[in-house]
């Protein structure tokens, strides 16, 4: 009997050991999410040592991103996403892939981005659908290929990348990789608008502005182009500023015109400048002064008050 009581002795020791480690592994794992990552770095160090992807993946992101006093090391980043990488974490393997992208950590190496993100998109993950989705319509590292960009987008859009939804809207208004389609454009500019995407606000506001694949709508427009400008988006901006010069889904007011083309102009949108000029000259000097004043503000507050 006294070798059965053994093993069985053995049995337990060895399931509560194992209970005890994946605890100390989901403290470190806590301390991470909770942004003590110089407690996380130390809790978690020695499961990455012993073959814990999570604990590779986490020590990784904490040397890459520098944070809680650690120093920043994207060479000690990179190794430790990579074991990670290796045993199949998807999101390990899209990090890997972004450090090869941008060169960080490594040298920058995109054919070496686009089979990380390859792997990381056929495990599911939707950022690297996205991006790989990206590098196909670019011909980054993978041959340029718009119909196999438009079928990542598409894996990714249908978990609700905004990122991708957008550019799925694009390659159907350009006709690039699929037929061009206005109406299947707005459905997915529309989703990703929603989610607060400026790019795809504004291309939402251009075709109800056009009555492209929706009905013309002038107020719908300027709507769409407000929700994008103001969150810095040049080209939105610009739009804004013609349309209220115009009176476009607005009553006309040329001074807020003003303001709205300054924004963008001082933002780098090309035409803007232009635009800006032209209303100036309509405008008395009253009310190029005001105008001036409603521009600084606007770009002082964040975009919120550019009216008079």
């Amino acid at each position: 009997m006294r070798p059965a009581f053994t093993g069985t002795a053995a049995i337990l020791v060895l399931s509560l050991a194992v209970a005890v480690s994946a605890q100390t592994l989901d403290l470190g794992v806590a301390k991470f999410a909770s942004g003590d990552y110089a407690g996380a770095l130390r809790d978690l160090v020695p499961f990455a040592e012993q073959g814990s992807a999570t604990a590779q993946f986490l020590v990784g992101a904490i040397y890459a991103n520098g944070r809680g006093g650690i120093v920043r090391d994207h060479v000690a980043a990179a190794s430790w996403i990579r074991l990670a990488a290796e045993q199949e974490h998807a999101r390990a393997q899209f990090n890997l892939g972004g450090m090869y992208e941008r060169g960080q950590g490594v040298y920058q190496d995109y054919s070496e981005a686009a089979r990380w993100y390859g792997r990381a998109a056929l495990l599911g993950d939707a950022e690297a659908q996205y991006r790989l989705g990206t590098m196909h319509e670019l011909g980054l590292g993978v041959d340029l290929d718009p119909a196999q960009a438009v079928n990542w987008y598409r894996s990714a859009a249908e978990q609700d990348n905004a990122p991708a939804q957008a550019s799925l809207g694009v390659m159907y208004t350009t006709g690039q990789g699929v037929d061009q389609h206005y109406g299947d454009a707005a459905i997915w500019f529309r989703r990703a608008a929603e989610q607060g995407h400026d790019r795809a606000q504004f291309n939402l506001g251009v075709l109800y502005a056009e009555g492209l694949g929706v009905e013309q709508d002038s107020e719908e427009a300027f709507n769409w182009y407000r929700q994008a400008a103001v969150q810095g988006y040049a080209a939105a901006q610009y739009s804004l500023g013609v349309a209220h010069y115009n009176g476009d889904g607005v009553p006309p007011d040329p001074v807020v015109g003003y303001a709205w083309a300054s924004v963008a102009a001082s933002n780098g949108h090309e035409d803007a400048a232009g635009v800006r000029y032209r209303i100036a000259e309509q405008l008395s000097p009253p009310d190029l002064v005001m105008a001036q004043q409603i521009a600084l503000r606007c770009r002082e507050q964040g975009y919120e008050y550019c009216v008079r």
